[in-house]
């Protein structure tokens, strides 16, 4: 493991999912676990999220889409408030799963809507 890339990582990801979250997982993560945990931090946080060539805000619009779309509903889940944290808007986050809806199917936008809906109203937004 790259201690540069998971330090990085791990400081983006508490940015994005929240300190708790991050801090929880890797609390409760074994030794068989915490092999992915490292792996996810360096390789997706420290080195994907930490490149230039996107915003912040625009990775969390493609990971709600993609995630919307492959009917992955708990990441969903997470990666909503981590785009509400990267600065997107309920408005927008409607928006993003209508688009999915239409061109992956109504079933995975409803999916994605009632994931979103779920968090959205657990949080006291809606």
């Amino acid at each position: 493991m790259n201690d540069d890339l998971f330090d990085k990582g791990l400081e983006i990801r508490k940015e994005v999912l929240g300190a708790a979250y991050v801090e929880k997982s890797l609390a409760a993560a074994d030794d068989f676990m915490m092999a992915f945990q490292e792996h996810v931090t360096s390789f997706c946080w420290g080195n994907v999220w930490g490149r230039e060539g996107l915003a912040r805000r625009d990775r969390s619009l493609i990971n709600l889409a993609m995630l919307a779309a492959l009917g992955k509903t708990d990441e969903l889940k997470l990666h909503v408030r981590g785009a509400l944290n990267n600065g997107l808007s309920i408005e927008e986050i409607k928006e993003v799963l209508l688009q999915v809806a239409v061109y992956a199917g109504i079933p995975a936008g409803l999916s994605a809507f009632k994931a979103a809906h779920q968090v959205l109203k657990e949080d006291g937004r809606l």
